[in-house]
């Protein structure tokens, strides 16, 4: 025998248990073979493989010594060649038909948006042929119960939800007196027809889906019900914007709003707040002691009453306003309109100069800036380089302390600070990515604080044109106001919460818990002193909040602060709040379209202002007092005196 028998392919005979030892082995590369073919995507794929393996199968046979064209080695070649034959023509059948199914479905994805798109525009149309004729049928459209930001947000607030978006999207009421709101048994019934998409325009929705509104983000024209009275608009929570967004996320659903007539217990102390402007010795103990249950409610419930059948002391009735007080306390105010100030679309904000001579709305494309005294419309300062077909509301406007500035937040995320003078646009910020609900000036003049559905508060430098610092939340900002000492910023939002920062950035107070809003909160404004503040929510109530830092109280941050007070009495959601310059009394507008005065000592109201046909968004009293300013969804804002009599 050869000395190199051993080495050769095709010489000495084969080991024992050869064919089956070969097969066997064979057996497994067959295996790996297909599942390697199974796990290839491409016939270039398996055709590589199949020459690897076949290169294996070679080489395994030349060192088994077993010739390539032996009989078993045949067969198996034989065998792998049938399947080399078939595999790419099945590997191309699956492709084709995995490619017709993904054909098939965006073929069906394109016509269900389609058919979508398709619906909601005849929802729409019915919805509004329906507001034309004076509103669907009660058992379609009852008052629903409010389920957090999703029902309506204020002008709106952008992932959530909306009520003010509802506002926008409607053309204001028709002449005639507010009807009273529905009765309380109708505020239980669920709505059987379900919200629109919530959207800040009109904060904001409260929710949309996108949807919180909104911040504030309704949508109703309206025309007269029975008796001449326009009819109330139904809820929703579309934004009219280009976009149809709603101001940061919404939640989808939230507490049910608390009856009227069955206020929920708040745990805050028994006595009346004093709007004080130094601490009391024993305050730093009480923060931290278990507060006194509240007082028994007062009887603020006079949206409940019929005008008609009050006696003629008790009211105050014009053509198309009037004024009830309320006959539980003693009457020390009068209100008379001074200026209607008409406008094209609904008016989303109003805002008075620092010396009082002159108020700024926010509207549809433009922010327009009038004489208070003579009610004489000075300007109108608007973007030439808008889209003039498209929509694009003005959610706040704010004078610079001086006068000589107006900042305005709008949908397109984008803060305009304007040269009044020359009516052109001295610095504009970009940086939130959803629709700006809220501004406020610094009383230096320096710095814009600015809310955005986005869930970020900005603090802006005017003086360098560059973004100060980002304070991030959990949910849409719906409200901003910056404190008088201009140390302290605090922002609404839609999570129920009201946090308060020092101007570094530092959160310093959150205002919530049990004795906090049950739902979104919609606007806070600082008491003149800087040391207390009040919110507004859609939970129907406005409490004012005692707070811990501006009074240099140690605490545990962020809690802090403390409820003195909740005013009940509004039917509807609470959109806006403020304080006289001189402190002596609480405004408050709402979707139940009436402006209510407040005593702050006893939570009292003073009296209730119906003097508009559609929701009053906001509410503003002039710094040197005396007038105060409401806008509202049926597209006008009014200028009010209030006067003390004896």
């Amino acid at each position: 025998m050869s000395m190199y028998g051993g080495h050769r392919g095709i010489a000495g005979p084969p080991p024992p248990n050869g064919p089956a030892r070969l097969n066997e082995l064979l057996d497994q590369v067959r295996l790996e073979f297909e599942s390697q073919i199974r796990q290839s995507e491409t016939t270039y794929e398996h055709q590589r493989m199949v020459a690897k393996l076949s290169w294996a199968l070679m080489v395994f046979c030349g060192h088994r010594g077993i010739g390539i064209g032996s009989p078993c080695s045949a067969c198996t070649i034989a065998r792998l060649d049938e399947k080399l034959i078939v595999l790419p023509y099945t590997v191309q059948t699956h492709t084709n038909e995995m490619q017709l199914i993904r054909e098939r479905v965006y073929q069906m994805e394109q016509t269900h948006l389609n058919l979508k798109s398709k619906y909601e525009e005849e929802i729409a149309m019915l919805r509004r042929q329906l507001e034309n004729r004076g509103g669907p049928p009660g058992n379609m459209n009852p008052p629903p119960q409010h389920a957090g930001p999703s029902q309506q947000p204020p002008p709106s607030i952008g992932m959530g939800s909306n009520v003010f978006g509802a506002i926008m999207a409607g053309q204001g009421g028709q002449a005639g007196l507010a009807p009273p709101p529905p009765p309380p048994q109708q505020e239980q019934q669920p709505p059987q027809m379900p919200p629109a998409p919530p959207g800040l325009h009109g904060p904001p929705p409260p929710p949309p889906p996108p949807s919180q509104q909104p911040p504030f983000q309704q949508q109703y024209p309206q025309g007269p019900a029975p008796g001449g009275f326009p009819s109330q608009p139904p809820p929703s929570t579309a934004s009219p914007g280009p976009n149809k967004r709603a101001i940061g996320r919404p939640p989808a659903g939230g507490p049910a709003t608390p009856q009227i007539n069955t206020p929920i217990p708040y745990n805050g102390p028994a006595q009346s707040p004093q709007v004080s402007s130094h601490p009391t010795p024993d305050h730093a103990q009480r923060m931290g002691q278990h507060q006194p249950p509240p007082p028994p409610p007062q009887n603020n419930s006079l949206s409940d009453l019929d005008p008609e059948r009050l006696p003629n002391h008790s009211k105050k009735m014009k053509d198309d306003w009037w004024v009830i007080f309320n006959q539980t306390v003693p009457r020390v105010l009068d209100v008379d309109l001074v200026h209607t100030l008409n406008h094209e679309s609904v008016v989303c904000c109003v805002r008075f100069s620092a010396d009082g001579k002159f108020v700024a709305t926010g509207c549809n494309r433009s922010a327009q800036i009038y004489d208070v005294e003579s009610g004489e419309k000075l300007c109108v300062l608007q973007d030439e380089n808008i889209d003039l077909n498209g929509d694009l509301y003005i959610r706040s406007v704010c004078f610079s302390p001086d006068g000589k500035y107006l900042a305005t937040g709008a949908e397109d995320k984008l803060i305009r600070v304007w040269d009044i003078a020359s009516r052109t646009i001295r610095n504009t910020f970009a940086g939130h990515e959803q629709d700006i609900y809220s501004l406020d000036f610094s009383r230096d003049g320096r710095t814009i604080a600015s809310g955005s559905g986005d869930r970020t508060v900005r603090l802006w430098d005017i003086e360098t044109g560059q973004q100060i610092t980002t304070l991030s939340i959990e949910d849409g900002v719906t409200t901003v106001a910056i404190s008088p000492d201009t140390k302290f910023v605090a922002a609404g939002s839609l999570d129920k919460s009201v946090r308060v920062w020092d101007m570094r950035g530092y959160l310093v107070e959150r205002l919530e818990g049990p004795d906090g809003h049950k739902d979104s909160v919609y606007s806070v404004a600082f008491s003149p002193n800087g040391r207390d503040l009040v919110s507004g929510s859609l939970d129907k109530t406005i409490k004012m909040w005692e707070l811990t830092a501006p009074r240099g109280i140690p605490t545990q941050a962020p809690k802090g602060g403390r409820c003195i007070k909740t005013f009940e009495g509004h039917r509807d959601f609470v959109l806006s709040v403020a304080l006289t310059p001189d402190a002596q009394w609480v405004l408050s507008g709402s979707k139940d379209r009436g402006v209510q005065f407040w005593d702050p000592r006893t939570g009292a109201t003073q009296l209730m202002l119906q003097g508009h046909k559609n929701s009053v968004i906001s509410v503003a009293p002039s710094p040197t007092g005396q007038y105060f300013a409401t806008g509202s969804g049926d597209m006008r804002a009014r200028i009010w005196s209030y006067t003390r009599v004896n």
